[in-house]
């Protein structure tokens, strides 16, 4: 019988994706703009912004960008989201709100607290079917859509506070699965509901052989540890020894590349890997076809995108937007730029810089990459290192010694007056810091002329000290962030640097 069941759904994708139309993508964006400003503007929000009169407007694009300021977090919430947790409604967007995504993202212990309406959680289910109907392009067997399929997120217990419920994004989604999904939704509601992170994983591996995995979807670096532990419960040697069907993995939010090769390791055989982009603001994108590992906007439901040059001039020092920064539009981006992404949404979010910078590597398709966030971007004495950047260079310092480097943060101190790039490696190898250092900094000067300028003046060097990987997931656990949507911060300021290396000695004297 779930033989059958596979081949129809698989049959029921094939034949949505053979009959769906390809999406006109700036036409779409259009659609959605007008539709974001018109269902908003009664709102208190439409009522300052004038929306009403906006809607007249010849070029909707551009009187919306020149109308409407820039939003960080800080700016959305303290001149309009703080009233939808005092019971507001009508502020951003229509009607009052039920869930409350919480984010402390990469800064600070204090969680963000991003509405999540009632159009956000339907978009999110759209957007999830959308990638389903897309998985016809991978050429998975029938029998994949018999699997059981394991999301691990943070917990689905969600905090009742006032008269709303609180939780992490993917909490919140999991805790609104449809009821059809139920019987392939694994760990299942019981499990999913405990908050203790280890616990939850101590459940996954005791109860492992019992369920038949085809597909995994979680952050990195939280599923890599949540196999280890199966892996180990089980004395098996790799993951497909417990679960020998597994075929898919999707990531969410966090480039994939860095982990490919300590992911692999854990394999008997590889899989097919999706990267989506799931953010606590909305799902953004995600990987339509495999024949690249860059993800298509999803531009025709709820979430209207412009993009800023990632420029230093159009950037602060805490990773906000100078008021002069100049948007584009879909229909105006280019190839080989990064971007500043900026988002409106169906959950009361206007021009709000989500944090992260994306560049375009098929414009026709809306195809993009994540390439870092504004914060992480290091320009203290002129290297203009973006984490991309940083990234490559790891990589290919990986690929010279045969080694896995899989986490690493860094910021630009001062060691005997003069500035140095302290870098922490999460890594194993036996390969000296200081080979380690030569190989880096040669990297980084091969691929960015700005970095090598700046080595020749007021950037002295770099210092590397090595570190277990499992370092960096018992920081983000101090951080109260233990298996949730976490960033790791790749770029710290000195005082968070300082906090940094003083509980890296701690762990270290355990």
């Amino acid at each position: 019988m779930a033989a059958i069941i596979g081949s129809i759904i698989k049959g029921a994708i094939d034949l949505k994706h053979t009959l769906t139309s390809e999406t006109h993508h700036i036409e779409a964006q259009q659609k959605v703009l007008k539709t974001l400003i018109d269902t908003a503007k009664d709102t208190a929000f439409g009522t300052k912004y004038n929306f009403s009169t906006l809607l007249k407007a010849t070029n909707l694009s551009k009187a919306f960008a020149e109308g409407i300021p820039y939003h960080d977090y800080h700016k959305m919430y303290n001149e309009w989201w703080h009233q939808l947790l005092e019971g507001g409604a009508d502020i951003t967007w229509p009607g009052i709100v039920d869930y409350f995504a919480l984010s402390s993202g990469t800064t600070g212990k204090k969680s963000k607290r991003i509405p999540v309406t009632d159009d956000m959680l339907a978009a999110i289910k759209n957007a999830g079917i959308k990638q389903v109907e897309a998985l016809s392009n991978f050429d998975l067997p029938a029998s994949f859509f018999e699997k059981d399929i394991m999301m691990l997120g943070s917990s689905t217990k969600l905090q009742e506070k006032d008269a709303h419920y609180e939780g992490e994004i993917s909490g919140i989604s999991a805790a609104n699965i449809p009821s059809w999904f139920e019987g392939y939704y694994k760990p299942g509601k019981e499990i999913a509901k405990i908050n203790d992170w280890d616990e939850r994983v101590t459940r996954i591996a005791m109860n492992a052989k019992k369920w038949d995995i085809g597909a995994i979807s979680g952050i990195p670096s939280w599923i890599e540890l949540m196999l280890k532990e199966v892996i180990a419960y089980h004395e098996a040697e790799n993951i497909h020894d417990i679960w020998p069907n597994l075929q898919v993995y999707t990531s969410g939010g966090v480039a994939f590349e860095p982990y490919a090769k300590s992911f692999n390791a854990l394999l008997k055989h590889p899989i097919t890997v999706i990267d989506t982009y799931l953010a606590s603001e909305g799902f953004i994108a995600f990987q339509e076809r495999p024949e690249t590992d860059a993800m298509r906007l999803i531009t025709d439901n709820g979430i209207y995108f412009e993009f800023v040059p990632f420029q230093p001039e159009y950037i602060n020092q805490d990773g906000s937007l100078t008021e002069n920064a100049p948007s584009l539009t879909l229909k105006e981006v280019k190839t080989g730029q990064d971007y500043v992404l900026i988002i409106s949404t169906v959950s009361g979010a206007w021009r709000y810089i989500i944090g992260d910078t994306i560049e375009f590597t098929d414009i026709a398709r809306a195809e993009i990459r994540i390439t870092g966030r504004t914060k992480f971007f290091l320009n203290v004495v002129g290297s203009q290192l973006s984490v991309n950047k940083m990234n490559t260079a790891l990589r290919e310092v990986e690929q010279k010694y045969d080694i896995i480097i899989p986490e690493f943060t860094l910021a630009a101190v001062k060691i005997d007056g003069v500035f140095n790039h302290h870098w922490y490696l999460g890594t194993d190898t036996p390969i000296t810091s200081a080979d380690l250092a030569k190989a880096l900094d040669e990297k980084l000067k091969a691929a960015n002329k700005n970095y090598k300028v700046a080595r020749s003046k007021a950037l002295k060097g770099i210092r590397v000290t090595k570190v277990a990987p499992s370092v960096f997931s018992e920081w983000s656990g101090s951080q109260k962030k233990k298996g949730g949507q976490v960033k790791m911060e790749r770029v710290m300021s000195e005082e968070k640097f300082n906090e940094w290396k003083q509980f890296v000695s701690k762990i270290q004297q355990q």
